[in-house]
């Protein structure tokens, strides 16, 4: 089948071919990426599954800290959101990536963070 598309005044022909229904639709062939609602810790992406040397939590980007939720010496579970910053107007959660005490919180909210930049260390 042919299609016309016009783009800013100029037509361009495009053939398009339906594809069997055997065939599986491209969605399939994308790489799987964890869901946006389930916050990933950069730090937990670099050491893999075992993440039990992990004692730093670094900035993933150049952002504002929104919101710190945990303070030194407060026993934090795996995936338990330390910190919530923001860059762009999106917000990122940031999340300890194994159970640990924290040592330090070395930003506050309202402060300039820039990308792996220290912001949490653990015991």
């Amino acid at each position: 089948m042919k299609l016309r598309i016009t783009i800013d005044g100029k037509a361009y022909e495009a053939e398009v071919e339906a594809l069997d229904e055997d065939e599986p639709p491209m969605a399939e062939y994308a790489p799987p990426y964890p869901s946006p609602a389930a916050p990933v810790h950069p730090d937990t992406r670099a050491a893999g599954p075992d993440a039990g040397d992990v004692k730093t939590c670094q900035s993933p980007v150049t952002g504002l800290v929104m919101k710190v939720n945990v303070e030194p010496g407060q026993p934090v579970l795996a995936g338990q959101l330390l910190m919530v910053l923001e860059a762009m107007k999106m917000e990122t959660n940031l999340t300890a990536p194994r159970a640990a005490i924290i040592k330090s919180i070395q930003a506050a909210a309202g402060d300039s963070v820039k990308i792996n930049q220290i912001l949490v260390e653990f015991e």
